[in-house]
């Protein structure tokens, strides 16, 4: 099995140059450093900011559209969820999904959590609920050929979209 190739198109230049200002390892995970960094929500791609809870875009989405539910908390598994954080973390996944739908108008939505690195969790010690919107057909033959995917649109477009529909 080869591993997926990534294409970068044009306007992701710009988040390869701005490596250097990228949160660093050893200040927490790569969520909290977001949080703490100071940038601004349109900087940082957080379409929603909840008491408990945000919603930020993926950097590497699978498909446009694709975001994460989490909470502020640095916490690596569900059963630490308080239950304030528990209630508001799934109802901020319903509207994220209800966001989604509007925003991009999927045939389906893909919702699910990776818990530790040997699940898939590329960020394993801060909880995140995925949430992508999945069209028939979106692994197309740049994926099944090529082993590469190609995204249509910015993510400052994808944020303003969803900010938008999560107000709807």
């Amino acid at each position: 099995m080869s591993q997926l190739d990534r294409i970068w198109n044009g306007w992701r230049n710009e988040y390869v140059v701005d490596a250097a200002e990228r949160p660093v390892a050893g200040a927490g995970s790569l969520f909290t450093q977001i949080l703490q960094s100071g940038l601004s929500d349109e900087e940082t791609y957080i379409v929603h900011r909840g008491q408990l809870t945000f919603a930020i875009l993926n950097a590497f989405p699978y498909t446009p559209g694709h975001l994460m539910v989490l909470p502020y908390r640095e916490i690596d598994s569900l059963e630490e969820l308080r239950a304030d954080e528990h209630s508001e973390l799934w109802a901020t996944v319903t509207v994220a999904v209800r966001a989604v739908k509007t925003a991009y108008a999927p045939g389906g939505v893909n919702v699910g959590i990776n818990l530790g690195r040997p699940a898939g969790g590329s960020v394993s010690e801060h909880l995140h609920v995925h949430v992508v919107p999945r069209w028939s057909g979106d692994s197309n033959f740049m994926t099944a050929i090529a082993e590469a995917r190609t995204l249509p649109e910015a993510l400052s477009q994808t944020a303003k979209k969803l900010r938008a529909a999560w107000l709807a």
